[in-house]
């Protein structure tokens, strides 16, 4: 597969006048959280892998001081073309993806970073939309990039992952956390990512059965979600925001993640009924997925992957009922896949309305749910009968780099 990648890339710098030839490829990967999500902008511990639905990016530097690079994923937008420090307010982009190299690159100048060698390149992916986190990777994806050919080095991942959350919140407007980012950058093949927010610590946790027993999956509804700013992630995250600050006065909490213990959420819940009741639900949601977070990690350092679906199917059963921030279709796809023998758990992902739903199965169930859900799916929502699509999918490094090979 990734010879073909390389050849696709290649083929298409030589129909679009771009030189990458003895340049480099640049993969980055999807991403797949089991807890807790939503729990990065309330300051919760995160958990999660790199899966591979994936980025690719083969650039070369080139001497014009300008960057040029073609999609072929949007090859109506022809080549995205601009000179390094040209200023461009993301306005006048639209929701075009040029926003990301040229988020990028303003927010890298912004940080102080010296970037005088521009590239030509050229990306194509193949990561879902909606729930997999195609933004995140390739805002890394680009960042690494701009910062090779300007031989920058960054030893501090965690710096990294600041920068690529800008290029969301700062440019483009996109009031996300950095669960994605963080799940992305630091994925390792055959192992879980945990990030402990208090002590800033990164710990690769390998998964204590056999990785070949279960697959994760991602169920593509079809639909195409808007970016977070448009959709109801945004309105939670405003409520959330809220609440942090009623709490912080009443209780002096720095986060809805103190709100750790029986005793201190039948307290804190019973303010909030009264303060703001639109959030309870938020808060139950968030309070119930961190009590089932320490479960989730030692069931997968033992290898009980029937106990780590299960907690995610509760997690995602609180993300519909609770913090309310599903979809029909999303839900529509939870619905057929709880129904296939072998499927562990399921819910929607990522930041809600549309997009994707994941399920986590044993490895010999995918065919059966595959069926299932090409039967069922299009009988429930005919409007995306062409349109839905499914992956399997296995854990990966979330960035590497090689030659590109033609």
């Amino acid at each position: 597969m990734e010879q073909d990648i390389h050849k696709k890339l290649a083929t298409a710098a030589d129909k679009c006048g771009l030189d990458i030839a003895g340049g480099q490829v640049r993969r980055s990967s999807s991403r797949f959280c089991f807890g807790v999500e939503h729990g990065d902008y309330n300051g919760m511990e995160l958990f999660g892998v790199g899966t591979d639905r994936f980025i690719w990016l083969a650039f070369k530097p080139n001497t014009s001081g300008r960057v040029r690079i073609f999609s072929e994923n949007f090859p109506e937008d022809r080549i995205v073309d601009f000179a390094l420090g040209e200023d461009c307010a993301p306005e006048k982009l639209k929701d075009s993806w040029e926003r990301f190299p040229r988020g990028v690159e303003s927010i890298l100048r912004r940080e102080g970073y010296a970037l005088a060698t521009g590239f030509d390149a050229v990306l194509y992916g193949n990561i879902p939309g909606g729930g997999m986190s195609r933004s995140a990777s390739l805002a890394l994806n680009l960042i690494l990039t701009f910062f090779e050919v300007n031989s920058v080095e960054v030893e501090d991942g965690m710096r990294i992952v600041d920068l690529a959350q800008m290029v969301e919140t700062d440019y483009i407007g996109s009031p996300c956390g950095q669960l994605d980012q963080i799940m992305i950058y630091f994925a390792k093949e055959g192992m879980g990512t945990y990030f402990n927010p208090n002590k800033g610590t990164i710990e690769h946790i390998p998964f204590g059965g056999n990785a070949d027993d279960f697959r994760i999956v991602s169920l593509d509804t079809g639909t195409v979600r808007p970016g977070l700013e448009k959709s109801t992630y945004k309105i939670r995250r405003d409520e959330c925001d809220h609440m942090n600050a009623l709490l912080n006065k009443k209780f002096g909490y720095a986060s809805l993640a103190e709100v750790s213990t029986p005793e201190k959420y039948a307290e804190v819940a019973a303010f909030i009924k009264a303060e703001a009741p639109v959030s309870s639900g938020h808060l139950k949601y968030l309070y119930e997925a961190q009590t089932r977070f320490a479960e989730t990690l030692e069931a997968w350092r033992s290898g009980d992957i029937a106990q780590v679906g299960k907690n995610f199917r509760a997690d995602g059963i609180g993300l519909r009922d609770d913090y309310v921030i599903s979809g029909p279709e999303l839900e529509t796809m939870c619905d057929i896949a709880r129904t296939v023998p072998g499927v562990l758990g399921e819910r929607m992902l990522g930041g809600g309305d549309k997009g994707a739903s994941g399920a986590l199965i044993k490895a010999d169930a995918f065919e059966a749910l595959k069926a299932t859900v090409e039967a069922a799916y299009p009988l429930c929502q005919p409007k995306f009968a062409d349109k839905f699509a499914i992956h399997s999918c296995r854990t990966v490094d979330g960035i590497t780099i090689a030659p590109l090979s033609v």
